[in-house]
């Protein structure tokens, strides 16, 4: 039954009755994004859609860590090959797009840091649980880069305009805690109740009117999916502007060297 998930190389999949988990699999990299990775993402959440022995989605990461945004080797290679960038602009709408698409209610059980595209797939599904202990942000500013993977569409919908500039244009990054006051995500929880929160939610779905509850999710991303269509492509051209900026070659260069960036605005 898990033939439809047999291919993907930084995914793994568990079954709990018509629960599935999606679990993002690089420890060798703390679940940074790559090439591997964000191709995987782009096509995860539509097989999920068609799976036929599923009702609910639960996405989390392996061991310590959830998704903290850009692996550095990976940002180089963009920035020396623009066409590999111009490819992940076309996997980064359909990451964007599965999320919100996807008519089964989603839960992200976030079990580690969750910044830059991390914190989208966090925020895009549809009850996020946190570790009280993990940070969520979106730092893209401080790679040099624009918030184009869904940060834009998405953090003002949750925390309205005026913290989601503030948050995305500084790159501050959250505790849990503080995500969940202002109402970014749904819960903060100690570490060994992590799994009883998101098992006690995803039965409480699972046990539900399935239709009502996947049609009902579905009225409510419409506009969701509106804004996106709006935004998304402007977000990630003006992305593809910055990815090929000096500034997004020093913060990478500052972020090996293990220093603060010299940003000059070009």
């Amino acid at each position: 039954m898990m033939e439809r998930f047999k291919d993907y190389k930084t995914l793994a999949f568990e079954r709990r009755g018509r629960i599935l988990t999606i679990v993002i699999n690089q420890p060798d990299k703390r679940n940074a994004v790559d090439d591997d990775l964000h191709h995987d993402l782009s096509r995860v959440f539509y097989d999920a859609h068609d799976d036929p022995d599923s009702d609910i989605i639960v996405l989390t990461g392996t061991g310590r860590w959830f998704c903290a945004g850009g692996d550095m080797g990976w940002f180089q290679e963009c920035i020396d090959d623009p066409a590999k960038w111009r490819r992940n602009v076309t996997a980064a709408k359909r990451i964007i797009s599965g999320l919100l698409e996807l008519e089964k209610p989603i839960i992200c059980r976030v079990n580690g840091a969750a910044a830059g595209l991390g914190a989208s797939l966090a925020l895009l599904s549809d009850i996020i649980v946190a570790d009280e202990n993990v940070v969520i942000g979106d730092p893209h500013v401080k790679m040099g880069l624009v918030a184009g993977d869904g940060g834009a569409v998405i953090w003002p919908q949750l925390i309205g305009f005026a913290r989601a500039k503030e948050l995305l244009l500084t790159g501050r990054m959250l505790k849990a805690g503080e995500a969940a006051a202002m109402g970014l995500i749904n819960y903060a929880v100690p570490t060994d109740e992590l799994d009883g929160k998101v098992n006690t939610l995803a039965d409480e779905l699972a046990s539900g009117a399935t239709w009502a509850i996947r049609w009902t999710k579905t009225v409510m991303n419409l506009e969701l999916q509106r804004l996106s269509t709006l935004m998304t492509d402007a977000a990630l051209g003006y992305e593809t502007v910055t990815n090929e900026m000096a500034d997004h070659q020093e913060a990478v260069n500052a972020f090996r060297e293990k220093r603060k960036p010299q940003f000059t605005g070009r």
